[in-house]
C-alpha cells in the first residue's frame, strides 16, 4: 500500500465495518489497513499499521469514540479521524464534542446496506479520505508511532518534518489523478460592472474540511469586526445549529443557525441550515435571511451558488465572496457574480485546502481576485473588511 491511503476503520457493528470496507477497497487510492471494535482495538492496531486516516464511530463498547479521541489528544496522535454520526439530537451533540476534540470532519451514517443514500455517502466518504488522507501524509509523511497500549484495560461503557517515503509531487499527481483533478489554468475573469465599494457583507461557501477551517478561521476573526458574514457550509439537516454552537463557543463573534427573517446585522455569522438554501432579501429597514426549499442546485441544499447570487443581487459592489475547501463546484459559478457586480472574491489555496474543488473551478472560471492560505484567510478577510486593501 505504498501508494495508497491506509484506512482504520472504528466501528463496533460488523455490518457497518464491512460496508465502509468496501467502499474503501472499491476506491482507487485507498486501502484497509485494518479493522477495530472499538477505540481499545484502534489503539493497539494504530502502531502495527500506522493508517494515514481513522474512521470512527462514537458510540461504541469498552472505549466509544469520545473516549478514543481523548487519548489520541493525550498521546499526541496526528492521524486526521472521520467521524461516522447518526442521525439525532444526541448524534449531532456527540459530532460537535468530538470535533472540539479533534476529530476533523463527519460524515452521517449510510441508514443500511441498500438504502437510497449508500453512493451520495460512498461519494462524500471516499473524497474525504483521500483528500484529509493525503494532505497527512505531504505535512507529516509516515512518522512511526509508538503506544503503551497495555494500559488500556477493557471496562465496562458508563456511556513534518519528514517527508513522505515517496517523491511528495508523485503522490500529489497520484491524488489528483484519483479524484480526475488536472493542472489549474484560470480563465480570463469576467468584465467588471463596477469598482469595489466598502464592504457592507461577507460570504462564505465550503464543503468538505469545512468543520475544521471554519473553527480554525473564527477563531481567529477580530473581535471588532462589524461585517456581517453569513456562510454555506455543505451539512445534514439537525446537525448545523449544534455546529453554530460550537463555533460560536470559539469565536470573538456571535454564531447562529440561521432562521428565517433574521436580520443580517454587524458582529454576527449565520449558519445556513442543513437541507435548506440561505439567501439574503432587502427589506425595507434591514436585509434579512430567507429559508428556502427550492430544488438543490449545483447537488446541494444548501448551495453556495444560491446564496452568493443572492448577495450578489442585494449588496452589488459592496460584498466579499469567499470560496473555501470541498468538493464539486458548488459556488464557483456566482462567485463570478459577485465578482462581476464589483465586489472583492477570494479563494483558498490547493495547500491548505483539503479538498482543492470548488475553490479550483472557481479559479479557473477566473472568478478568484486572490488565493489565501487557511493560516492567513481570517487576517485577510478583517483586512479587507476594515477597508485596509
Amino acid at each position: 500500500m505504498a501508494d495508497e491511503i491506509g484506512v482504520l476503520i472504528v466501528d463496533d457493528s460488523a455490518l457497518m465495518r464491512n460496508l465502509i470496507g468496501k467502499m474503501v477497497e472499491s476506491t482507487p487510492g485507498l486501502v484497509v489497513a485494518e479493522k477495530a471494535m472499538n477505540g481499545i482495538f484502534a489503539l493497539r492496531k494504530i502502531p502495527r499499521v500506522n493508517p494515514d486516516i481513522i474512521v470512527l464511530d462514537l458510540e461504541m463498547p469498552e472505549m466509544n469514540g469520545i473516549e478514543f479521541l481523548k487519548e489520541r489528544k493525550k498521546l499526541g496522535i496526528e492521524i486526521p479521524v472521520i467521524i461516522l454520526s447518526a442521525l439525532a439530537r444526541r448524534g449531532a451533540e456527540l459530532t460537535m464534542e468530538a470535533l472540539a476534540l479533534g476529530a476533523n470532519d463527519f460524515i452521517q451514517k449510510p441508514s443500511d446496506a441498500g438504502g437510497d443514500d449508500i453512493y451520495q455517502v460512498k461519494d462524500l466518504l471516499t473524497g474525504m479520505l483521500l483528500g484529509y488522507g493525503s494532505k497527512y501524509r505531504r505535512s507529516a509523511g509516515k512518522k512511526p508511532i509508538s503506544i503503551d497500549y497495555t494500559q488500556y484495560e477493557f471496562k465496562k461503557q458508563t456511556f513534518s518534518d519528514i517527508p513522505p517515503p515517496h517523491s511528495s509531487d508523485t503522490f500529489i499527481n497520484h491524488v489528483r489523478s484519483t479524484l480526475g483533478i488536472s493542472p489549474v489554468t484560470p480563465a480570463k475573469p469576467p468584465t467588471r460592472l463596477r469598482k469595489p465599494g466598502k464592504t457592507e457583507i461577507i460570504a462564505i461557501g465550503i464543503s468538505t474540511g469545512g468543520p475544521d477551517a471554519l473553527r480554525f478561521l473564527c477563531s481567529r476573526l477580530d473581535p471588532d469586526l462589524s461585517v456581517p458574514i453569513v456562510v454555506v457550509q455543505h451539512m445534514p439537516p439537525g446537525f448545523t445549529n449544534e455546529f453554530a454552537k460550537s463555533l460560536d463557543r470559539v469565536c470573538p463573534l456571535e454564531v447562529k443557525e440561521a432562521e428565517e427573517g433574521d436580520i443580517i446585522k454587524p458582529g454576527r455569522i449565520l449558519i445556513a441550515q442543513g437541507n435548506k438554501h440561505l439567501e439574503l432579501e432587502r427589506k425595507a429597514l434591514s436585509v434579512i435571511a430567507h429559508l428556502s426549499d427550492a430544488p438543490l442546485v449545483s447537488g446541494h441544499r444548501p448551495s453556495a451558488d444560491v446564496l452568493f447570487a443572492s448577495v450578489a443581487k442585494v449588496y452589488s459592489n459592496q460584498a466579499l465572496g469567499i470560496i473555501m475547501t470541498g468538493m464539486g463546484r458548488d459556488g464557483a459559478e456566482q462567485l463570478g457574480t459577485i465578482y462581476q457586480e464589483g465586489g472583492m472574491t477570494l479563494g483558498q489555496d490547493e495547500a491548505s485546502a483539503v479538498v482543492y474543488g470548488m475553490p479550483r473551478v472557481a479559479f479557473e472560471l477566473g472568478h478568484v481576485m486572490e488565493q489565501v492560505p487557511l493560516e492567513n484567510m481570517a487576517q485577510r478577510i478583517c483586512s479587507i473588511a476594515k477597508g485596509q486593501g
